[in-house]
C-alpha cells in the first residue's frame, strides 16, 4: 500500500513538472513575446500557451474554435499562465495592447488566464459588437458555467452568447425537477412532511451536539495573529519590489522619449506620464502601508498609461482605451463594463469595478475591499480613502505633490 501511495505522489509530481512552462531560455521582452503570440495568431486564431496546451482536452479547444470563428469577424483568443513576473507583468491589459500592436489586425481581441476563468477582452475596429454586448455575454458566461467551469467553457459559452441577437439577460438557473416525494398534489405529500420533520429533529439534535463539542474542544480555527503579520509584511514586501522595478523600468522608458514642449497633445500626455512617476515615487519614499503601497501602484499604472497615450500619438495612433482598476481593490486588477451607481446614505458615487465586486454589489453582499486600519480602506481619513483611488475625479499625481498625502 504504501509504494503504491509513493507511486502515485511520484507520477503527480511527474505530470506537474511536465506541465510546468520551461524557465530556461533568454529572457523575452514584453513586446517579443507579444510578437510571438501574435505570429501564433496569424496561423491559428485560438492560442493557448504550450503550459495549458495538454491540460486542456481538445474537443473543448475545438468548441472554442468553432463557435469564435461563427461569430463573423475575427476573434483572437488566448489561454496563457499569467503571473507577476512574467513578460507582461501579469496583467490581461498589457497582453492585450501589445497583441494588439503586434499583431495590427482588426477583431476581438480576448484573453484569459489559465488558472482563472474571467476572460478580458478588447475589440479592435469591430463594429458588429458593442461594448454592451460583450460585457453582458462575459457576465451572463460566468454565471451560466459555474465557477468550477474552466477557461474554454466560459470563452465557449461566451462567444456563444455573442452570437445570439439581443443583449443576453441575466441566467436564472432552474432550482431542478420537482421531486414526487415534494409534489403537493401528489400522495407522497404526507412522506414528505415526515421526511421534514424528521431532518428538524436532525438537525436540532446536531446543534445541540455541536455546541456541547464546541465547548469542549475550542472556537473555529483562526490564524494565530504572529502568523497573519508575517504573511501580510511578506505580501508588502513583495509589492514593494515589484512597485520599485516597475518604477525604474518607466522612468527609463520616460527618458527615452523625446523632449516636448508646448500645449500639443503628445507633450499632455509626456508630462502626465512624468508627474505620475514623480507622485509614485514620492509615495514609495514614504515607506507607506499596504493602502499607501497600493496607492502607489495606482500612480504607476496611470503614468504608465499615459506613457502609452504619448507613444501612440508620437505615432499617430489611436489611443487605446484602457479600464481604470477596480475601486473597492485595484488589486483585483481592471475594471470591467460601465462603471458602476454606488449609494450609500444619501451619496451617489460612480465607481470602475471589478465584476467580482459588481456581482457581490448586486447580490447585497461586501465587495472584498482593500483592508484599512479598520475595516475597508475607504473607512480611513487618506487621500486614498476620500478619492477612491483617484476614481472620483480628482488628479492623484497632483494632490500628492500638493501635499495631501500627509493630511
Amino acid at each position: 500500500m504504501r509504494a503504491r501511495i509513493l507511486l502515485s505522489c511520484l507520477a503527480a509530481v511527474l505530470t506537474l513538472l511536465v506541465a510546468a512552462p520551461a524557465e530556461a531560455g533568454p529572457t523575452r521582452t514584453p513586446a517579443e513575446r507579444a510578437r510571438e503570440i501574435a505570429t501564433a495568431l496569424a496561423k491559428d486564431p485560438l492560442y493557448i500557451d504550450p503550459a495549458y496546451k495538454t491540460a486542456l482536452p481538445a474537443n473543448l479547444q475545438e468548441d472554442v474554435s468553432k463557435k469564435a470563428g461563427a461569430l463573423g469577424y475575427p476573434v483572437y483568443t488566448m489561454v496563457l499562465p499569467l503571473t507577476p513576473s512574467d513578460e507582461f507583468q501579469g496583467q490581461e491589459q498589457n497582453v492585450l495592447t501589445l497583441v494588439m500592436d503586434a499583431l495590427k489586425r482588426p477583431g476581438l481581441y480576448v484573453v484569459v488566464d489559465g488558472g482563472s476563468r474571467f476572460p478580458w477582452y478588447e475589440a479592435k475596429n469591430v463594429p458588429q459588437v458593442t461594448e454592451e454586448k460583450l460585457d453582458a455575454s462575459r457576465t451572463r458566461a460566468l454565471e451560466d458555467t459555474g465557477y468550477d467551469a474552466g477557461p474554454t467553457e466560459v470563452l465557449a459559452r461566451m462567444y456563444e452568447l455573442l452570437a445570439q441577437p439581443g443583449i443576453p439577460k441575466t441566467s436564472k438557473r432552474p432550482s431542478g425537477p420537482v421531486s414526487p416525494v415534494l409534489d403537493p398534489e401528489g400522495r407522497g405529500w404526507g412522506v414528505a412532511l415526515w421526511i421534514v420533520g424528521g431532518l428538524v429533529v436532525l438537525v436540532g439534535l446536531g446543534l445541540v451536539l455541536g455546541r456541547r463539542r464546541g465547548a469542549g474542544r475550542g472556537k473555529t480555527f483562526r490564524i494565530p495573529p504572529h502568523v497573519a503579520a508575517t504573511v501580510a509584511a511578506e505580501r508588502r514586501r513583495r509589492l514593494t519590489r515589484e512597485t520599485n522595478a516597475e518604477l525604474t523600468t518607466l522612468g527609463s522608458q520616460l527618458a527615452a522619449l523625446p523632449a516636448t514642449a508646448g500645449a500639443g497633445l503628445v507633450h499632455q500626455h509626456q508630462q502626465a506620464a512624468l508627474d505620475g512617476h514623480a507622485a509614485a515615487s514620492k509615495v514609495l519614499d514614504s515607506s507607506p502601508d499596504l493602502v499607501g503601497l497600493v496607492g502607489a501602484m495606482v500612480l504607476l499604472d496611470k503614468a504608465r498609461r499615459e506613457y502609452a497615450a504619448a507613444v501612440a500619438v508620437a505615432a499617430d495612433r489611436k489611443i487605446d482605451a484602457v479600464p481604470d482598476l477596480c475601486a473597492f481593490n485595484p488589486l483585483h486588477g481592471r475594471s470591467s463594463g460601465r462603471p458602476t451607481k454606488v449609494e450609500s446614505d444619501g451619496t451617489t458615487l460612480t465607481l470602475p469595478l471589478c465584476n467580482e465586486c459588481r456581482q457581490a454589489l448586486k447580490h447585497k453582499s461586501a465587495p472584498a475591499s482593500l483592508p484599512g486600519k479598520d475595516g475597508p480602506y475607504w473607512h480611513d481619513d487618506s487621500l486614498w480613502a476620500r478619492t477612491f483611488f483617484g476614481t472620483t475625479g480628482d488628479d492623484l499625481a497632483a494632490a500628492v505633490s500638493r501635499g495631501e498625502l500627509r493630511r
